[in-house]
């Protein structure tokens, strides 16, 4: 029997401080490597490297991936959502710039915790936490909100990609949080999304044009190993068994810090320009977090 908490512990706070540092250093290594393998294409060599390494990891673990269980069908569709969700990151990307593209995609934690709110037992959310979401995404507005003004027609098509990515990622997260697949091993989930998405980006990257490999560096490939065994093996696994244990809303405020930590790892790794807006952006992000995650009394 799986054991559900109502609140965070400091194990699942500093677990996700960790894994949001981690998300944020990804931006940097797709960055990087963008300059040698093609964005969806990476996503997918990615998914692939890590489906091989939880099928490892299972076995070794004596986890059974493969026994009916009835969750075929919410598996194969999460992995739908995942695949769809970066298609429309990465070819949204194309049309809107990076920063814009933050902005539309992290109203995902928004919709989770309404999903939640609506349709999971127990995850309701007061007001003051309401306050703290709206906080947490002032903090992205802070950091990112400079490139927000009129839209070209292309900017606009890029922003709405990128919000359906959001759309994508938070069903994901309530698919998995409130269905059959909160009753089988985070393994297994992961399995599903990393085996199904391995299988559909690359089909997705040749329907796109992409260039595909043509220019695989020791650096583009290192960084290519960062995402596929540190994030899509590692920390997918992690967050997984989170989702499972804990309240999904209160998960995803700590997911703002994603793309500010992303920021901070671009200053240090690839002499990125940091703006005074990203302190102010972080004390907004933690001070909404707090709200998020205060007790009752």
């Amino acid at each position: 029997m799986m054991e559900r908490k109502n609140h965070l512990d400091s194990t699942a706070m500093t677990l996700m401080v960790v894994l949001c540092f981690a998300w944020g250093i990804q931006q940097v290594a797709i960055k990087v490597a963008n300059g040698g393998i093609s964005p969806v294409l990476q996503a997918g060599l990615r998914s692939l490297g890590a489906a091989v390494l939880v099928l490892a990891w299972s076995r070794a673990r004596g986890i059974r991936l493969f026994d009916r269980d009835g969750s075929l069908g919410a598996g194969l569709l999460c992995a739908l959502l995942f695949a769809g969700e970066f298609t429309f990151i990465y070819w949204g990307l194309n049309y809107t710039s990076a920063s814009r593209g933050v902005v539309f995609l992290y109203t995902a934690p928004f919709i989770v915790a309404l999903g939640a709110h609506l349709f999971i037992p127990g995850e309701r959310l007061r007001p003051l936490q309401w306050l703290g979401l709206a906080c947490a995404f002032a903090g992205i507005l802070a950091a990112f909100g400079e490139s927000l003004g009129l839209p070209t027609r292309s900017q606009l098509q890029g922003d709405a990609m990128l919000f359906l990515g959001a759309v994508l990622w938070a069903a994901t997260t309530l698919l998995i949080k409130g269905g059959r697949l909160a009753k089988i091993a985070p393994a297994k989930t992961l399995f599903y999304q990393l085996a199904g998405s391995a299988l559909l980006l690359p089909l997705v990257s040749l329907a796109l044009g992409e260039p595909g490999i043509f220019d695989p560096t020791p650096l583009v490939l290192t960084c290519l190993a960062y995402q596929t065994v540190l994030v899509a093996f590692a920390s997918y696994l992690a967050w997984f068994w989170l989702i499972v244990h804990y309240p999904a809303g209160r998960l995803s405020a700590f997911s703002f810090l994603t793309p500010l930590f992303g920021v901070l790892a671009g200053a240090l790794l690839l002499s990125e320009r940091v703006s005074l807006a990203l302190a102010a952006a972080l004390a907004l992000v933690v001070l909404g977090i707090w709200l998020v995650n205060r007790p009752s009394r």
